[in-house]
């Protein structure tokens, strides 16, 4: 809290200016937002609650009439079939969260002054569960999911939960909908546990009720053919995120804001939009994506590079697992720093540039093959076979192999129902 007039005129030239540009050395991250200055310091806070979520108070309610599974094949869109059951767990500010509930999919009923529908009081994750080839399904590092999904939360000032309260809930339901997992090669079971304030008011105050759900939908490859490379656009007119915003939570005001400029790319032909950020054109991430270039650096050394975790670039699980396994291989530098996109235009006009992808749940990786920078179109080299670069090959097989118990990683993949 700004705890006086002074203080304030002091701090704020430094956050707008920071805001406009993005100089973040470690000395101005340092200077202008982790200095010990009590008008600066925002904790991020949630509620307590009087009463913990519970499994062992889990109650089912089973479907009176199953719904028709379809067809797993490369027919099946994404995100509209969803699957027989969802988990539901209310809180209120008084009594903490009740019972959870895993009952029949049904459309919500919510007060029309919900803050969830007013001020984007609301945040979610987005996960899968992979068949194996024993019929077990697993999740991915599903306890990542949820330390974001409460974090994304504490953000809003929705409720704290037990993240492996949280967790259990959810391998219930996967447990209760397992038919629901397709065992064909490269399908899963997407998983969108959610939050929303569901308070009956319009005031701009922190929700006294909430609700937490989970529902899934069976999904195919991202690639139905094969890895198919796409053209981007680098945007430098319109901000995804920025210093002291929410661009590192996974809430829905991160997403609505793009749908435009996603809409004025696809018009140009481009399939993305390869967020820039501040007169020095700071290389963020790629639609919903976080972004990846192997290169030569500037120091002539092989380099995997992606934007570092300054508060703007969302924490994904995809990107931590790429740099674990690219540290654990040990055949070239792997760096999370800041670089510009005119560092990168000409690392691509030397030749120094070998390949560059997005990657994220849906995908794992998606190569890019060209991007347009200033009127141009810059090519990205994609391999031999001009559709994927080797790094993107190895990862994504790699990765694919974990997700589905084909290879063992730590303890990455998780079983949830046997």
């Amino acid at each position: 809290m700004i705890a006086n007039r002074h203080a304030l005129t002091s701090v704020l030239p430094k956050i707008l200016r920071a805001a406009g540009r993005r100089t973040l050395t470690p000395a101005a991250l340092t200077d202008v937002f982790m200095h010990p200055r009590p008008a600066m310091a925002m904790a991020v806070r949630s509620f307590t609650t009087a009463a913990p979520i519970n499994v062992d108070g889990l109650k089912l309610t089973q479907a009176s009439a199953p719904k028709p599974k379809p067809s797993f094949d490369s027919t099946l869109p994404f995100g509209t079939c969803f699957s027989d059951h969802m988990l539901e767990i209310e809180w209120d500010v008084e009594n903490g969260f009740g019972e959870p509930r895993i009952v029949p999919y049904h459309a919500l009923a919510i007060d029309p002054a919900s803050p969830c529908l007013h001020y984007g009081v609301q945040c979610f994750e987005g996960m899968k569960a992979y068949k194996d080839a024993n019929g077990a399904v697993r999740l991915f590092r599903p306890d990542m999911n949820m330390k974001r999904f409460k974090t994304s939360c504490a953000r809003l000032s929705l409720p704290a939960f037990e993240e492996t309260q949280m967790l259990a809930c959810l391998k219930k339901l996967i447990e209760v909908d397992k038919d629901w997992v397709p065992s064909e090669a490269g399908y899963s079971l997407y998983i969108r546990p959610t939050a929303v304030a569901t308070s009956s008011t319009l005031g701009v105050t922190p929700p006294h009720h909430a609700l937490f759900y989970v529902i899934t939908c069976p999904v195919g490859p991202y690639f139905k053919a094969g890895f198919a490379p796409v053209k981007i656009l680098a945007e430098d007119s319109y901000r995804r995120a920025w210093p002291g915003g929410t661009g590192n939570y996974k809430i829905g005001g991160n997403y609505a804001p793009g749908l435009l400029p996603q809409r004025e790319a696809a018009a140009k032909g481009y399939s993305q939009i390869l967020w820039l950020f501040g007169d020095e054109q700071y290389v963020t991430e790629v639609g919903s994506m976080n972004f990846f270039v192997f290169w030569k650096n500037s120091a002539g050394k092989n380099e995997l590079i992606t934007a570092p975790l300054d508060g703007t670039i969302l924490p994904g699980v995809t990107r931590d697992s790429i740099l674990q396994l690219a540290r654990e291989w040990g055949e070239f530098e792997v760096a999370e720093k800041s670089y510009t996109m005119t560092e990168m235009s000409e690392a691509i006009a030397e030749g120094r540039l070998y390949e560059a992808f997005g990657a994220g749940t849906a995908a794992i990786v998606a190569p890019i093959s060209g991007i347009a920078y200033k009127g141009a179109e810059l090519a990205v080299p994609c391999g031999k076979d001009g559709k994927a670069g080797d790094v993107a090959k190895r990862l994504y097989h790699e990765l694919a192999d974990i997700q589905y118990g084909r290879k063992a990683f730590g303890n990455w993949s998780v079983v949830a129902a046997a």
